[in-house]
């Protein structure tokens, strides 16, 4: 963990005062874990309900990273369901994109490809990346972007009767203010997701709003999906899925099934600009926490993490698509600014 982070403490041996504290990381892990029980129980009764209502038992987003992609196996393979896969084709690297077709091809599942329109969400990045909240970039463009895509997964399950969207995030994805588990019934069936920012800065058409997810445009007596995160309910280890989809089949080698190579291409622009801004890398406090609880390996991250730092610095490896993205958008790295206080702007807090 790096001491930037706000109400982090090292200690002269290098250790946080989140492990000092073992009294506390105790309590802590017994809670999650109590949690984690009540989540399991949960999805296991909800698999019951659900299957064989349709077509499908469930809608699976799908990415191409080693998350998404286990997930699907865990599905299709272990719990016998009846399994959609579906990609929102933006951003999407090559190496994601060969991960999706191994894995598709392996476990014959159905899958369907959405590509919209490349402009508006170059419009939306340029827009928030311009003019971010006090967290940053990734926190900025992560309460925008992910509603995008989970609003079109949401709105497919609606179309073909699909009663489950089943997402691939790890504990701690997404924000814990935003998930643990599931979102709300009231987040689902209620809230419009169109962000409050981008309806008041007036820069964006009704049309391109209207991208945006809202439930009040369905007829009364519309079935709404639950939109759950089976990894919060299962144990999860994050080394462990890193061997299995390799081992499996499901990904080419190790290199594939790497959290870095398969990471959507605007991402290492998001950390350059958090890592500009703050002195350490967003991400850093995620994979910290999965490590005090056991789920991710310390060693291979403090290997990994400082070398990521330095490819996104320097622009180099996979760092060079900061440049490229910077590109792809118009923008220079002094465009990249933090221009709004903490707070004002939450979309799905202000949903709830």
């Amino acid at each position: 963990m790096p001491d930037r982070v706000p109400g982090i403490s090292l200690s002269a041996d290098g250790i946080c005062n989140l492990c000092r504290d073992e009294a506390a990381l105790v309590r802590e892990t017994a809670k999650a874990e109590e949690a984690r029980c009540a989540y399991e129980a949960d999805f296991q009764k909800t698999l019951a309900e659900c299957r064989g209502q349709g077509e499908y038992d469930c809608l699976v987003p799908i990415s191409g990273g080693k998350d998404s992609v286990y997930l699907l196996y865990l599905l299709a393979v272990e719990l016998k369901l009846k399994v959609l896969a579906f990609t929102v084709d933006i951003n999407i690297p090559a190496l994601a994109w060969d991960n999706i077709r191994r894995a598709l091809g392996k476990l014959n599942i159905d899958h369907l490809s959405y590509t919209p329109s490349q402009e508006f969400y170059k419009k939306t990045f340029r827009y928030l990346l311009r003019n971010q909240e006090e967290r940053g970039a990734v926190y900025t463009l992560s309460y925008v972007y992910a509603p995008l895509f989970e609003g079109d997964a949401i709105k497919l399950a609606i179309e073909k009767g699909i009663p489950l969207v089943l997402a691939g995030y790890s504990p701690g994805q997404p924000e814990p203010e935003r998930m643990l588990y599931e979102f709300s019934r009231t987040l689902i069936c209620e809230s419009d997701w169109t962000p409050p920012e981008l309806v008041s800065c007036g820069e964006f058409s009704a049309d391109e709003l209207e991208r945006f997810y809202n439930p009040k445009r369905y007829p009364k007596g519309t079935r709404f999906p639950r939109y759950l995160a089976p990894f919060h309910a299962w144990p999860y280890n994050q080394e462990e899925i890193m061997r299995k989809v390799v081992e499996y089949g499901l990904v080419a080698s190790s290199k594939h099934a790497s959290p870095i190579h398969s990471n959507y291409p605007i991402n290492w622009l998001l950390m350059y600009s958090d890592l500009q801004a703050f002195g350490y890398n967003p991400y850093a406090p995620e994979f910290s926490s999965l490590i005090r609880h056991g789920k991710a390996n310390r060693n291979y991250w403090r290997i990994m993490g400082p070398v990521v730092d330095f490819l996104i610095r320097k622009r180099v490896g996979p760092g060079k698509e900061v440049t490229r993205s910077l590109d792809w958008l118009g923008l220079t790295a002094d465009d990249l600014r933090i221009t709004r206080p903490r707070g004002a702007y939450d979309p799905v807090l202000e949903q709830r």
